[in-house]
C-alpha cells in the first residue's frame, strides 16, 4: 500500500483510543459454546441420582429397579392416542419418579424426563428431591430446546429458592436459553436484547464464577450481534440515500459496540456520510479516529482516498 499522508486530526478526537478485540471475538466464537456445554454437563452430573442419599436396603433397591423397568415398559406399550402414561398422575415413591427422570434424561428422551421431573415436584413437593427436581427439569426442557419452559422453570426455582446454591445456574441457564435463540441480523433483535440483560445479570450477581467468565465472553458475541444489525438497517438506509438516517446507525455502533468488530466499517460509513450531508469536518473527525485505531485497514485505506477526493483540505500534507 502506498504512503498515505495523515488525516488532519481534531482536537475532540485525539484521545479516542478505540480497544482491538476482533481476535478475541474470534477465539470466543470457537470456544464459548464448548465451555458452556462443560458447565452444562458438569451441573447435570451433580444432580445425577445417588443412592446413598436414600439409605434403601438391598429389598428397597430391588423394588425401585423394579419399578423403573415397569415404567420403561410401560411407556413403551402405550398406544399412539390418549395422554402419554408415562407422566399420567400414578403416585409413585420419589426415588421410583426420580431415577425415571434421570434415566430418561440420560438416554435422550428430554421431554419425558422434564414431565417426570415436574411430577416429583407436584407429588413430592416437601421431600429434598423436589428441589433437585425442579432445576432438573428446566436442564431438560433445554436440552429438549423448549427454551420458553426453560426459562420458567429456572424462574419458578428462583422464585422459591432465590438464595440457593444452585441459584446461579438457574440465571445462567435462563441467559443460554435466550443466547441460543438468537436469530440473525435480518430480523428482530428482541431476544438478542433479552440475552445480553440475562447475561450481564450473571456477571452482575456472581462475579468471579464460571458462570460469570462464560458469559463474558457472550456478551462479546452478543454486542457484535446487535451492532452487525445496526450496521445492516444503517447500509440499507445508506443505499436509499437517507443519509442522516443512516449516520445515526453507524453513530450508534461507534458509540455503543466500539469493541466489536464492525467499527472500522462504522467508521468509514460515517466519512462517506458526513461528506454527503456536506460536513467535511465531521467526516474528518471520523476519520481521524479510524487512522489512529485501524492505521492499516482496507477502510482507512478507502476513507483516506474518499478524503482526498472530496475534502483535500483537511488531509495533512
Amino acid at each position: 500500500m502506498a504512503q498515505h499522508r495523515q488525516i488532519a486530526p481534531h482536537r475532540a478526537f485525539c484521545s479516542a483510543v478505540i480497544p482491538k478485540r476482533t481476535a478475541r471475538l474470534l477465539h470466543t466464537a470457537t470456544n464459548a459454546p464448548a465451555q458452556g456445554a462443560e458447565l452444562h454437563l458438569a451441573f447435570s452430573k451433580a444432580l445425577a441420582i445417588d443412592p446413598s442419599m436414600f439409605e434403601r436396603s438391598r429389598l428397597k433397591t430391588a423394588l425401585l429397579v423394579a419399578a423403573t423397568g415397569a415404567i420403561v415398559l410401560t411407556a413403551g406399550c402405550g398406544g399412539g392416542g390418549g395422554k402419554n402414561r408415562d407422566t399420567a398422575y400414578v403416585a409413585r415413591d420419589v426415588d421410583t419418579l426420580y431415577a425415571a427422570a434421570q434415566q430418561r434424561l440420560e438416554t435422550g428422551r428430554t421431554k419425558q424426563a422434564a414431565a417426570l421431573f415436574d411430577e416429583v415436584e407436584r407429588q413430592h413437593p416437601y421431600s429434598p428431591w423436589a428441589r433437585r427436581a425442579q432445576l432438573m427439569s428446566a436442564f431438560s426442557y433445554y436440552a429438549a430446546r423448549d427454551y420458553n419452559k426453560a426459562i420458567q422453570s429456572a424462574q419458578r426455582f428462583l422464585s422459591i429458592h432465590p438464595g440457593n446454591k444452585d441459584a446461579p445456574y438457574a440465571y445462567y441457564l435462563i441467559s443460554i436459553c435466550y443466547y441460543e435463540q438468537i436469530s440473525d441480523v435480518t430480523r428482530d433483535q428482541k431476544t438478542t436484547e433479552q440475552a445480553k440483560q440475562a447475561l450481564t445479570d450473571v456477571m452482575r450477581r456472581y462475579p468471579g464464577t464460571s458462570y460469570a467468565s462464560d458469559a463474558k465472553l457472550k456478551i462479546d458475541l452478543v454486542n457484535d450481534h446487535l451492532a452487525g444489525k445496526e450496521m445492516t438497517i444503517g447500509r440499507s438506509y445508506e443505499y436509499g440515500g437517507k443519509w442522516l438516517a443512516a449516520t445515526l446507525r453507524f453513530r450508534n455502533v461507534v458509540d455503543n459496540f466500539q469493541t466489536t468488530s464492525h467499527t472500522p466499517e462504522a467508521l468509514y460509513r460515517l466519512v462517506e456520510g458526513y461528506l454527503a450531508l456536506g460536513v467535511p469536518e465531521e467526516a474528518q473527525k471520523a476519520a481521524a479516529v479510524l487512522e489512529r485505531n485501524y492505521p492499516g485497514s482496507d477502510w482507512y485505506a478507502r476513507a483516506y482516498k474518499l478524503m482526498n477526493k472530496n475534502a483535500p483540505q483537511n488531509v495533512a500534507a
